[in-house]
């Protein structure tokens, strides 16, 4: 066999011109992403822009650019990859989402959470497919049932990025509470229903496979939530136990880094969801973990996952900017320009629909089990609710390429048209829903006097909620028993032991949940997981008197910190 010199030199040339072109790719995304970070900074008090916006129109008037300067060819420097996303940019944004997130004001609101986020989204999830089926066909677009379950799943999807740095935590904190949670639980939601329609053979629906459908969301859904909350509790065992921090912090901050990670990574290995799995991960590390390691790492932990999803939330709508001119799918739809147009306005129709349609109900719903009226939800903060979960974002985008095509590309003109439909409502409802939304909170939202007694419960944030949230004065005993041992009106229900009625017993409980769960954690899980309360020592040797007394030395400050609430 001879040896070919000449094509060595030519695999070699080219692979060197494809190395190069990658470090071209990165250098320049790179430059936007600082580039949106300056200019993310300038537009801070802008009352209409915000950084995501900001990064989505950097993204297309870089991807016109790359469309001229390639002739036409290309108008991104990375092929959409929902892979990148979902293994790679997601994880650390909905991560930073529950390890920030105030407990206290989310937990309150759970309930409500909850139904917005799962109830809600399987309502919408229904409105959108249905509403396909009636419409798409008239249009000329044939799909497969299964096609038509997936654009349910693909645009109830909220997108909770933008919506996270619209809304503002000290000015509208049960807004954002509210929107917050909601949108972290709707996308689970959404990307637990979309697998679930992709695992089930739906060419026949019957009563069994709709059951099964639903079993199957369930499992999946407590299922995720539950691994998200042991491997929580397992990097806070390892961590209290082995003492990192008595070599180097390093270790500390690498162990919460990789096991918040691999709780991920996890449930996409059991076919869960990760972004369930990763967001409770969170949440149980900020109560048990960070209070296990030493100061110094608690200050870089903060502020490392705040940085990480930062910069992930800044990539992912610089990425999709840049894939809305993907002229592949463009010219598969350029002969029918107003089909593509009218598939476009039904979708955002039927989004508007769909959220309406649970916003409202729920919301009713919601009202019954309070007790005090700025507790409740108004019709105002129902519209901004409603309004405030209208974008979509790359989530959808990321179903989207799953669904309709193959390692990011297409020829069938029924998937295109759906590709590009999904670009086009993404931009739409980011761009102009995203732009009118803060403008319409200043208008909807009730007077000062008002506002500030529905804040004076909570502690002082900054205004992004990527920067750090977790503080001393968070969550502490005080707050948590504030309801009852502070209260005159849950004073008056302290001696009642049987309420008359369920309704009775939602909206003036003898007890409040936080009450039994601090119990609960204050005799159980803090001994066993640390959190706070819990000082790290740090022995000089294994022998020492000092490690001897170690189990003491815990009591002594667990102790303190309960006589200091």
């Amino acid at each position: 066999m001879g040896f070919d010199f000449g094509t060595m030199m030519e695999t070699v040339n080219r692979l060197s011109t494809s190395d190069h072109t990658s470090v071209v790719s990165i250098t320049v995304f790179v430059t936007l992403v600082c580039t949106c970070i300056v200019l993310g900074h300038l537009l801070e008090e802008n009352r209409w822009m915000n950084e995501s916006i900001t990064a989505l129109i950097i993204g297309v008037g870089t991807g016109v650019l790359i469309l001229l300067v390639s002739g036409g060819k290309s108008s991104h420097l990375f092929v959409f990859s929902e892979d990148l996303f979902f293994i790679y940019l997601l994880p650390p944004i909905i991560f930073n989402a529950g390890f920030q997130v105030k407990k206290k004001q989310f937990f309150r609101n759970f309930m409500t959470i909850m139904l917005f986020g799962a109830v809600g989204t399987m309502i919408s999830f229904t409105i959108i497919s249905l509403g396909a089926i009636a419409f798409f066909q008239k249009l000329g677009v044939g799909l497969a049932i299964g096609d038509y379950l997936a654009i349910g799943a693909i645009f109830a999807a909220t997108d909770s990025v933008c919506t996270f740095q619209v809304l503002n935590q000290d000015e509208t904190p049960l807004l954002y509470s509210l929107v917050f949670g909601e949108g972290v639980v709707n996308d689970a939601t959404s990307v637990v229903l979309f697998n679930a329609v992709q695992n089930f053979d739906l060419s026949h629906i019957n009563t069994t496979v709709a059951l099964q459908l639903i079993g199957n969301f369930i499992y999946l859904f407590i299922s995720s939530l539950a691994l998200g909350v042991l491997t929580g509790l397992l990097s806070a065992y390892i961590i209290k136990k082995l003492y990192f921090g008595r070599h180097s912090t390093d270790r500390e901050v690498a162990i919460m880094m990789l096991m918040a990670y691999l709780s991920y990574m996890m449930a996409e290995l059991f076919y869960l969801s990760g972004i369930l799995t990763v967001f409770f991960c969170g949440i149980v590390m900020s109560h048990y973990t960070w209070y296990n390691v030493t100061e110094n790492s608690r200050v870089t932990t903060k502020h490392t996952f705040a940085s990480l999803s930062f910069v992930a939330e800044t990539f992912i709508f610089l990425y999709v900017g840049m894939d809305a001119l993907d002229i592949e799918k463009w010219r598969v739809v350029s002969d029918s320009p107003k089909t593509s147009i009218s598939v476009s306005a039904t979708l955002l129709g039927l989004i508007l629909v769909g959220r309406a349609a649970f916003v409202l109900p729920l919301s009713f719903l919601s009202n019954l089990t309070k007790k005090h009226q700025h507790e409740k939800i108004d019709f105002k903060q129902q519209i901004t609710i409603w309004w405030a979960g209208l974008m979509r974002g790359a989530v959808s985008m990321a179903l989207a390429y799953n669904q309709f095509t193959r390692d990011g590309h297409t020829q069938l003109r029924g998937n295109a048209i759906l590709i590009t439909s999904t670009i086009t409502v993404v931009l739409f409802s980011t761009v102009v829903f995203g732009l009118a939304t803060k403008p319409l909170v200043r208008l909807l939202m009730p007077s000062s006097k008002q506002l500030d007694r529905m804040i004076s419960s909570e502690p002082v944030t900054p205004r992004s909620f990527t920067v750090p949230l977790l503080g001393e004065s968070q969550d502490s005993d005080a707050d948590l028993f504030a309801e009852t041992e502070h209260d005159p009106e849950s004073r008056e229900y302290d001696n009642i032991l049987r309420p008359s009625s369920l309704r009775m017993l939602l909206t003036k409980p003898t007890r409040t949940v936080h009450y039994y769960w601090r119990k609960f954690d204050n005799t159980f899980m803090r001994p066993v997981f640390g959190g706070r309360g819990f000082v790290p020592y740090i022995p000089p040797s294994p022998t020492s008197p000092f490690e001897q007394n170690g189990h003491h030395h815990w009591q002594e400050e667990e102790k303190r910190g309960e006589d200091k609430h």
